[in-house]
């Protein structure tokens, strides 16, 4: 091999290996903005200033801003599911408990003074088309979450599982909301509590 050919291999292997840390600093910006202000709120430009980066290295990683929002989305969906997974597996073959102990977290969550609810729930409001990426991200992740709420329901044993877990889930949306509404002290922190409840009364039907 040549010198030449040496140098070219080393000029062209060079963008690929720093592509993957331009897109991972570019996704967790992005994924800070995006949560703290909103999707539509932030164009790319911000995004790449803070990211120090250039607009054509966002672009080599994600096609479009649409593209950066879904990628933002997926990576907040697998976090959901590792907080969710944990208390699930604090408590094997102990669905209340779980539920219990998912909503105790996101209670307390909800009393921060950066929370902004959901990234998904929030998204979801951002755009109303239902063929938008985010949106879709948004949407598999609820659907997703009602039916695991409902097959825990009926693990309890509730003689109505999909009316109980439906009301779990609603619990949960709303303990989103009222977070950013109502922040420390507001009623969100006692969405685990609420939960117990619900289910207990379920539970004695």
């Amino acid at each position: 091999m040549s010198s030449d050919n040496k140098i070219e291999t080393s000029v062209n292997e060079t963008p690929s290996a720093s592509t993957p840390k331009a897109a991972d600093k570019i996704l967790d910006v992005a994924r800070d903005l995006f949560y703290r202000e909103g999707i539509r709120a932030i164009g790319v430009d911000e995004i790449v200033r803070r990211a120090g980066v250039t607009k054509p290295s966002l672009y080599r990683s994600f096609p479009s801003k649409d593209e950066l929002a879904a990628s933002y989305l997926r990576k907040y969906d697998l976090e959901f599911w590792e907080r969710f997974e944990e208390a699930v597996d604090a408590h094997p073959g102990n669905p209340r408990a779980q539920i219990v102990a998912f909503l105790t977290r996101v209670g307390k969550r909800t009393q921060k003074p950066d929370y902004r609810g959901c990234g998904m729930t929030n998204a979801a409001v951002e755009y109303p088309e239902h063929g938008h990426p985010a949106r879709i991200v948004s949407e598999n992740n609820k659907q997703e979450l009602r039916r695991r709420l409902r097959a825990m329901a009926a693990a309890m044993g509730a003689s109505d599982s999909d009316t109980l877990g439906d009301g779990l889930l609603l619990l949960i949306e709303g303990a989103y909301i009222s977070g950013q509404l109502f922040g420390l002290g507001g009623p969100a922190a006692s969405v685990a509590r609420n939960a117990d409840l619900l289910i207990e009364a379920s539970l004695k039907k």
